[in-house]
């Protein structure tokens, strides 16, 4: 093949990655759009639903509302091809006694993925969140739980588990640091032992470091991102919060050793 071949080749190989490229970020943007519509109609919604209905029925309906304002979310990012979602393994979970729900933390889409098939569980988020006027409206609607003070987050947090709702807490704290997993706070532990509820362990899989810790909102993903959900061991109610925290991290190190899981340089661990 001679070099004017070599250059055509390479023109349109070029052409076509350009392309490739320009469509992942349109649908990265529309992605973002599609997100921040639905917590705006979430906000529209949750107010008067808060003043008009008696609390239980306003966190109950609420619930519903957000996990299937989700599921129409994670929907809507298959469709129009930038990511495939796995999450098949979160039904069996519905219906079951209360219990914590223990993901690993690859990604900021780990809490709507997990709540798209579990609309009636209680998620712990960071205050700051809970107090933004962007989400803050929904997650005070649906009652979800900020993470300080550390005394009044297991109070509530045991109190929902006591009325029969699944708790959604990332072991780690926060998203993962270090893969394949990072080290684990004693919080679970905690709430399990004082609660009585078993501890179920799941594992989220992907081949992205989309939204991992250190990625910038604006980098754009390779796409499709796929993620991936299995269920893991179910833990009964710790005695020992110190050595469940222990045994319960070098599980997560041996099952998540060859998970797929991304490879890209994040924060470091503090």
């Amino acid at each position: 093949m001679d070099n004017k071949s070599n250059a055509l080749l390479n023109k349109q190989a070029s052409v076509a990655a350009d392309g490739r490229a320009l469509h992942e970020t349109v649908r990265l943007c529309l992605g973002y759009l599609g997100l921040g519509l639905i917590c705006l109609t979430v906000s529209v919604v949750a107010l008067p639903m808060r003043m008009a209905l008696p609390r239980v029925l306003s966190k109950r309906w609420g619930r519903q509302l957000v996990g299937a304002t989700f599921r129409v979310y994670l929907r809507f990012l298959s469709v129009m091809g930038a990511c495939r979602f796995d999450l098949t393994a979160l039904d069996s979970l519905q219906g079951a006694p209360a219990m914590i729900i223990a993901p690993n933390h690859p990604s900021l889409l780990d809490a709507l993925m997990i709540l798209s098939r579990l609309p009636g569980a209680v998620c712990i988020m960071k205050a700051d969140i809970v107090n933004s006027p962007f989400f803050g409206a929904g997650s005070r609607l649906v009652g979800y739980i900020r993470n300080t003070p550390l005394r009044t987050m297991v109070q509530l947090a045991i109190a929902d588990l006591h009325q029969g709702s699944h708790l959604l807490l990332f072991p780690e704290g926060t998203r993962t640091s270090r893969f394949p997993v990072g080290a684990m706070q004693g919080t679970t532990g905690l709430i399990a032992k004082h609660a009585g509820v078993a501890v179920q362990t799941v594992f989220i899989e992907t081949d992205s470091g989309f939204l991992g810790k250190g990625w910038s909102v604006w980098r754009t993903p390779k796409m499709p991102i796929t993620y991936r959900i299995r269920l893991g061991k179910r833990f009964d109610p710790p005695q020992n919060t110190a050595l469940f925290v222990s045994e319960l991290e070098q599980y997560f190190q041996a099952e998540l050793a060859h998970a797929q899981l991304p490879d890209f340089p994040v924060s470091p661990a503090s």
